[in-house]
């Protein structure tokens, strides 16, 4: 079977899937735990055949360090799966219910989205995460992992689909792409997918949005930010600052620009670079490297995602400064300031158009399982069905239901009968 007939089937299964009750689709996800637990020692094998092959091409620090999937991060993968299993039941939900007339009831109810396609970067857990959300919100699921982490992708993807069947989920429900030319095979499938999360280089999501007719969610690069406002407090401003760049620097959540306002600018970006010492590379404009030596930064650095221990610094007269900086170089991703001015705070929320807005606290914030999601699909940036991490709520829809006793619309154009909307 081709990966055009798969894709099919992965369809035909998701009508299946979508009407399964909460309790099977908990009992698969209990399922896959026990498998991941069993399969523990054959799962890190992989993995080290895929960080081998990764090290022997001299793949990029930050992308071997996403790449590794140790014990740690599968009983991470876990713990997930278990905060999953507690969550309400986001199908079948009733967010309407209104009478029409006497006997015509409509209600709007919550259903899976259906086919969801994910293409993710060189992250293990990023499937094991994307499978159990797709499992608990019953929608059947594609993916295509980087070739980096086939071993690893190939038995995360055995473990859970053999257990997930096992457990009562229709065959089919979920399929594995493993070559690159199946991507361009699946942005085909518009009639069986209904639903691209591509997560990856701006320029290789831009390729999926140019190259399909499916819907695609989510973002490209991750040019989060930090502003330091002038009545911030330096003890409070340092720490966000480091934890923002360094807590994992490869994540699209990082900070990649520090704007100061000028008049903190003499006490806080010294005080940083003591604290920060060898661990992060500075990079700043002429007044910070007046202060701090630093190397000058270019106007690419403004609108580059490192994806390492690396950060830009510009000093900015007024908030208004740091907000059209943010809203022109960033990516619409996360930025967080650093105040203790309610107003200022209340204006770069209300002005910075991003899906995640912070005060006084890290831009790593900005990830499903902090947020109590349970984990994510990825994260998006734009403004339509979903925003910001994409958890259990941006996987899915709606449907209208109406139930009437041989009602006909025909009686109410004629006036014969009269519509009564009454909420229910």
């Amino acid at each position: 079977m081709d990966l055009k007939q798969n894709i099919k089937q992965v369809k035909t299964s998701s009508y299946v899937l979508a009407a399964l009750p909460e309790e099977v689709r908990n009992k698969a996800l209990d399922a896959v735990n026990e498998a991941l637990v069993s399969r523990e020692k054959e799962i890190l094998e992989a993995n080290e055949m895929d960080l081998e092959r990764a090290e022997a091409v001299q793949l990029a620090g930050p992308l071997l360090s996403r790449l590794r999937f140790d014990r740690k991060k599968i009983h991470g993968c876990i713990d997930g799966i278990n905060d999953l299993i507690d969550m309400d039941d986001p199908l079948f939900r009733v967010l309407l219910e209104r009478e029409l007339d006497t006997g015509l009831v409509l209600t709007k109810e919550t259903c899976p989205i259906g086919v969801i396609g994910v293409i993710f970067e060189s992250r293990p857990d990023a499937l094991v995460q994307i499978a159990s959300l797709c499992i608990k919100s019953g929608n059947g699921i594609i993916l295509k992992g980087g070739s980096e982490a086939r071993a690893t992708n190939r038995i995360l993807f055995d473990t859970i689909y053999e257990a997930a069947v096992g457990a009562g989920l229709p065959e089919g429900f979920a399929q594995l792409i493993e070559d690159r030319a199946g991507i361009d095979e699946l942005l085909q499938c518009h009639e069986d997918v209904d639903l691209i999360i591509p997560r990856g280089s701006n320029s290789f999501v831009r390729y999926i949005m140019d190259n399909t007719n499916i819907p695609v969610m989510g973002h490209a690069d991750g040019i989060c930010h930090v502003y330091v406002d002038g009545a911030a407090l330096i003890g409070k401003a340092v720490p966000i600052i480091i934890d923002s760049k360094t807590q994992y620097p490869a994540a699209c959540n990082a900070a990649e620009t520090l704007l100061v306002h000028s008049a903190i600018a003499d006490v806080l970006i010294p005080a940083l670079a003591d604290a920060a010492g060898a661990k992060i590379e500075l990079r700043g404009d002429e007044r910070t490297v007046q202060l701090i030596g630093c190397e000058t930064a270019s106007e690419e650095d403004y609108s580059t995602e490192y994806l390492d221990n690396i950060l830009s610094i510009r000093i900015v007269e007024s908030i208004d400064e740091a907000i059209e900086h943010i809203n022109r170089y960033g990516s619409h991703h996360t930025d967080s300031i650093v105040t203790e001015d309610a107003n200022s705070a209340a204006k770069f929320m209300a002005l910075v158009d991003s899906a995640g807005v912070y005060q006084n606290c890290s831009t790593r914030f900005a990830d499903g399982y902090r947020y109590g999601f349970g984990a994510e699909v990825g994260i998006s940036t734009g403004k339509l069905h979903a925003r910001g991490p994409v958890g259990l709520d941006g996987l899915v829809t709606y449907k209208y239901k109406l139930v009437g006793d041989g009602h006909i619309v025909a009686d109410y154009a004629s006036g014969a009968s009269q519509f009564k909307f009454k909420d229910l």
